[in-house]
């Protein structure tokens, strides 16, 4: 008994006298100091963390393998080869995602540009600071599809309702019916959001606004995408680039007629 507690304690006085005190510091990819990075010995499971000035010191002996670990930044991972030299780590930031920033360009009419870059959707805001609920979906029957109807049939489910709405084009005036409701949708949101009298200074009649936005639509197309994610500054900043080319053309059309 006695011989096996001299040779746990020859052990132990072995292992506490061969520790020694690993010291260092943890730096940037820049030279920067990076202070409060953990550090721990995976041997001995010892835990410090660096100071203000990222310096570090930690019980250790050659061949542990010291961890360094810091929000933001990668793990880091060295093993000890010699206990007398600093052990200077460099620790890499983690790339971090940031929201896209929209550059726009600006007209040098300071009263429009302010408008167009701090307009707010005033009822969605206020929906999204008190949490209500978006209004569900208007119900629609969804027009048949030649390929669904097929591929029922092949299994032997014909759907004669379905095969009815195709053969007599019900199905056909549906997705026009559904595609010009969606415009007018469209149409309605801006014109909820944009006043008319920022469409009739530019030389659009009042009357025309509806017909302008929807040559808005077809001459750009991603002004409806816009629409759908609530941007209106974006939505405002294309339809300023189409309404030159509308107002042109109306110029146009109105000397056409007087001529005749």
């Amino acid at each position: 008994m006695r011989k096996n507690l001299a040779v746990f304690f020859f052990f132990l006085t072995i292992y506490f006298f061969g520790q020694q005190k690993i010291t260092g510091k943890t730096l940037s990819e820049n030279d920067m100091i990076v202070a409060s990075v953990l550090v721990v010995n995976i041997s001995n499971d010892q835990k410090v963390y660096s100071n203000s000035l990222g310096e570090f010191s930690i019980d250790g002996s050659e061949k542990d393998e010291i961890r360094f670990v810091k929000k933001g930044y990668e793990r880091a991972s060295r093993k000890v080869v010699d206990v007398e030299s600093s052990m200077n780590v460099i620790l890499v930031r983690i790339p971090e995602e940031i929201e896209e920033v929209e550059i726009i360009s600006t007209t040098g009419d300071l009263a429009k540009d302010s408008k167009r870059l701090t307009k707010i959707d005033k009822k969605e805001q206020l929906q999204k600071d008190i949490g209500l609920p978006k209004p569900p979906e208007k119900p629609r029957e969804v027009p048949a599809e030649v390929k669904k109807v097929l591929l029922a049939a092949a299994f032997g489910n014909v759907n004669v309702q379905a095969v009815y709405d195709l053969i007599s084009g019900k199905s056909r005036r549906q997705k026009r019916w559904y595609k010009y409701e969606d415009m007018q949708d469209d149409i309605l949101w801006i014109r909820k959001r944009i006043d008319d009298d920022d469409f009739v200074k530019d030389g659009i009649p009042a009357e025309r606004i509806p017909e302008f936005l929807e040559f808005s639509f077809i001459i750009k197309p991603e002004i409806r995408s816009y629409v759908k994610a609530k941007n209106i500054s974006r939505v405002m900043f294309n339809l300023e680039s189409v309404l030159p080319i509308y107002v042109d053309r109306l110029k146009t059309n109105n000397n056409i007629v007087d001529k005749k």
